[in-house]
C-alpha cells in the first residue's frame, strides 16, 4: 500500500481512533489550538474594548442635556437626545469658518514641510560636505527637544524681523512679522517647523537604501543632478514621502504651540478649542459681569465633542491612504 493511501485511509478514520493511534498527540494539539484561539480572541477584545470604550462614551455623552450628566442612573446612553452641544461647540468654536482655515494652512505647510525636507534629506543621503555629522545631529535635535525652549527666541526674531539690519536701514525700524502667514513659511522652508526632524530622518534612510548604480547610470546618460533628483529618486521615494506628508497634516492639524505663536490673526480650529471653556465662560456672563465658572463636567463634554469633531477628518484621510501610510513604513530603513 502506496504513503497516500495510507493517508487517504487514516483520514477516513474517526478521530479518537487516529487520536488512540497517535497516544494522545491529536487531542493535546487540538486542545493547544482551541486555548491558543480563545486566549486570543479574549486579547483581542479587550484591546479593542479599551480603545473603543472611551470613544464611545464621548460619542453617547456629546448628545446628553447637561442635567443628564450628573444623573447617576445615566450611565451610557442618554435619558434624552439633544444636539444642542454640538451648536454650542460649533458655535464656540467659530465653525466651519476655523475648519476651513485649519484645512488650508494645514495643507500649505504640510507641502512647504515636504519640500524642503525631501531637498535636505537627499543631500544628506548623497553628498559629503563639511561638518555633515554635526549638522545631521542638529537635526537629531529637532526631534528630541521640544519647540517650546526656543519660543522667547522665535517670538524676539519674528517681532524685530530683519534681514542683515537692511530693513533697519532704510525704514528705520525692525519689521513685525508675528501676526503674519510668513514666519512659518519661512520655518518650514528652512526646515524648522513642526517635526521637520523626523521626515529629514526617514527620508534620509530611505534615499540611503537606494543603490548608487541607478544614479550612476542616470549621470551616464548625460543626465543632470537635478534631472536625475526628479525622475529617478523622487518616483520611488513616493511612499515615504507620502508618509511624511500625513504625518506633518495631522501634527499640524492638532497643532497649538505654532498656530498660537505665528497665526493668531487666523481662526484656526485647535486653538480655538483650546479656549473654548473660557469662552463659554465669558458667554455665559451676563453683561458687564465678570465670567462664570462652568463646571468640570460641562467643560469635558464640550471638549470631548470637539476632540470628535477634530478627528473626523483625520479618521476619513487615514481610511484612504492606510495601503500607502503601511508601505512606506515598511519601506523606510528597510534597505540600510
Amino acid at each position: 500500500m502506496s504513503k497516500s493511501e495510507t493517508v487517504f485511509i487514516g483520514k477516513n478514520k474517526s478521530f479518537w481512533e487516529r487520536n488512540r493511534r497517535s497516544e494522545g498527540y491529536l487531542l493535546k494539539r487540538k486542545v493547544r489550538s482551541i486555548a491558543g484561539s480563545v486566549i486570543r480572541a479574549l486579547l483581542l477584545f479587550g484591546l479593542c474594548f479599551m480603545i473603543i470604550q472611551p470613544i464611545l462614551m464621548r460619542i453617547t455623552t456629546g448628545f446628553m442635556p447637561e442635567k443628564d450628566l450628573y444623573d447617576t442612573t445615566v450611565v451610557m446612553m442618554p435619558r434624552s437626545v439633544t444636539l444642542d452641544n454640538y451648536n454650542l461647540v460649533f458655535r464656540l468654536t467659530r465653525f466651519p469658518n476655523s475648519m476651513v482655515n485649519t484645512l488650508w494652512t494645514s495643507l500649505l505647510m504640510s507641502v512647504l514641510q515636504v519640500i524642503s525636507c525631501t531637498l535636505v534629506a537627499y543631500g544628506f543621503a548623497r553628498y559629503e560636505f563639511p561638518l555633515k555629522k554635526l549638522w545631521f545631529a542638529c537635526v537629531v535635535m529637532l526631534i528630541i527637544i521640544p519647540p517650546t525652549t526656543i519660543q522667547t527666541a522665535l517670538y524676539m526674531n519674528f517681532v524685530n524681523f530683519d534681514i542683515f539690519e537692511i530693513f533697519k536701514v532704510t525704514t528705520g525700524k525692525t519689521v513685525n512679522l508675528r501676526t503674519s502667514f510668513i514666519p512659518y513659511a519661512i520655518m518650514c522652508l528652512t526646515c524648522m517647523g513642526l517635526k521637520n526632524g523626523l521626515y529629514i530622518y526617514m527620508l534620509r534612510q530611505y534615499f540611503k537604501g537606494v543603490p548608487k548604480s541607478l544614479e550612476e547610470a542616470a549621470y551616464i546618460d548625460g543626465c543632470g543632478t537635478m534631472h536625475t533628483f526628479t525622475k529617478i529618486m523622487l518616483p520611488d521615494a513616493m511612499p515615504t514621502i507620502a508618509s511624511c506628508f500625513l504625518f506633518a497634516f495631522v501634527w499640524q492639524w492638532t497643532d497649538v504651540f505654532y498656530s498660537r505663536n505665528f497665526l493668531s490673526s487666523y481662526s484656526i480650529y485647535a486653538v480655538e478649542l483650546s479656549s473654548i471653556v473660557s469662552r463659554m465662560s465669558r458667554e455665559l456672563a451676563p453683561p458687564g459681569q465678570p465670567a462664570v465658572i462652568v463646571s468640570n463636567g460641562r467643560s469635558q463634554q464640550l471638549i470631548s465633542i470637539g476632540v470628535l469633531v477634530c478627528c473626523i477628518p483625520l479618521i476619513i484621510l487615514y481610511c484612504f491612504t492606510q495601503k500607502t501610510f503601511v508601505k512606506s513604513l515598511a519601506m523606510t530603513g528597510s534597505k540600510e
